[in-house]
């Protein structure tokens, strides 16, 4: 499934949250496991990202009628989608209340990667010509990251 609602909580031990809807294939899976992925994508991957949200893994084989190419991950059973910008491996901390309440799951980050080239030293560098990370709006609509500036430089 695509969230929507995916954001960076916490830096030591590295959290994220992500809302996941109780009616969804998804929430099942991430229910049993413990664990989900959180990959990345640029603008090069917006109709794959748009179609794996709007299908449902109840209906369809998501992997193989979209042909998804995929890589093991290395410390969760989620596979990882090729072509991302970067990787979380995640495990869920339990907090049924917000999962419940709110379909609002906390994890801890226990794997990351992304290019080099694209992060490092915990900031992301989108620098001209290169991939940047797409997000949802609503209705096919994504925004791409945009211009990096830093207030010294205004």
């Amino acid at each position: 499934m695509a969230a929507a609602w995916c954001m960076p909580l916490d830096f030591d031990p590295p959290k994220v949250t992500v809302v996941i809807d109780k009616h969804t294939l998804t929430r099942e899976l991430v229910e049993a496991s413990g664990e989900f992925a959180v990959n990345i994508p640029a603008r090069g991957l917006a109709a794959m990202t748009e179609s794996v949200g709007n299908l449902s893994g109840r209906d369809v084989d998501k992997f193989a009628d979209l042909k998804l190419t995929t890589f093991t991950a290395e410390k969760i059973g989620a596979p990882l989608l090729e072509g991302c910008v970067g990787w979380l491996e995640c495990k869920v901390i339990e907090e049924r209340h917000n999962q419940d309440k709110y379909d609002l799951f906390i994890a801890e980050v226990i794997a990351a990667w992304a290019d080099l080239r694209d992060f490092s030293n915990g900031r992301w560098h989108f620098e001209p010509g290169r991939a940047r990370s797409i997000h949802y709006v609503a209705g096919g609509t994504f925004f791409e990251t945009g211009e990096a500036f830093n207030v010294k430089d205004l």
